[in-house]
């Protein structure tokens, strides 16, 4: 008879509550995946180009793309969705909800996914792209041509450690009002004392963590091939 009480309990917080925040939460990962890797990308071509061991090196322009990536990656990301609340409200119109949460995870996410795709880049076997300059090809030649090419296991690599990185992120942002199972494991689970919601969320959480490397795994293999 409990067992019964508790599955049907679980039925309903799962269907009303969790569920919904699930599709809440896979669209803000990858919505802030998808904006902090395209202009992630464009960070780390501008570092790239311009950085001490660059194709075109510039002190000036690489130390100012330098301290700003510095300056946001040394921020906790909850301190930074509250310090820029402002503008995320400028900018999206609220403070609260899912694409509240997308403005400040994306700005946090560009820098650091730029500085990894940089240091990827970095570690290119330099004769390669002094063989690319030899046969005239221009600086974005050999960024897409070379070093991507080049670059593309240990990007999947990791951009899948940063997917799971920012999955864990969007429950912090769950904190300060996000949507998704965040919101939902503070404030339907701990904060009203229900284990059945906050264990089934962290237990959802788990199990896309495992999904997100699986499929990084399955593409790491595939671009081995």
């Amino acid at each position: 008879m409990l067992d019964n009480m508790f599955w049907t309990n679980w039925l309903k917080y799962f269907t009303k509550i969790i569920y919904p925040s699930i599709g809440a939460t896979i669209r803000i990962v990858g919505a802030c995946m998808v904006l902090a890797i395209f202009f992630g990308f464009i960070l780390a071509i501008a570092m790239i180009l311009y950085g001490p061991l660059g194709l075109r090196p510039k002190k000036r322009i690489y130390g100012a793309l330098n301290f700003i990536v510095n300056t946001v990656c040394s921020f906790p990301l909850i301190i930074l969705i509250v310090a820029i609340s402002p503008i995320t409200k400028m900018v999206v119109g609220t403070t609260i909800g899912e694409k509240a949460a997308i403005f400040p995870i994306t700005l946090a996410a560009t820098p650091y996914i730029g500085r990894i795709i940089e240091n990827i880049f970095l570690g290119v076997d330099r004769q390669l792209i002094e063989a690319a300059r030899s046969f005239g090809a221009s600086d974005m030649q050999i960024v897409f041509r070379v070093m991507l090419k080049e670059s593309v296991p240990s990007l999947i690599s990791s951009l899948t450690l940063s997917t799971i990185s920012y999955l864990g992120a969007t429950t912090l942002a769950g904190a300060v009002g996000a949507g998704g199972l965040g919101a939902v494991a503070l404030n339907y689970g701990y904060q009203s004392f229900n284990n059945t919601i906050l264990y089934t969320s962290v237990m959802v959480l788990f199990f896309m963590v495992i999904i997100i490397q699986g499929v990084g795994n399955w593409l790491y293999k595939k671009s081995l091939k």
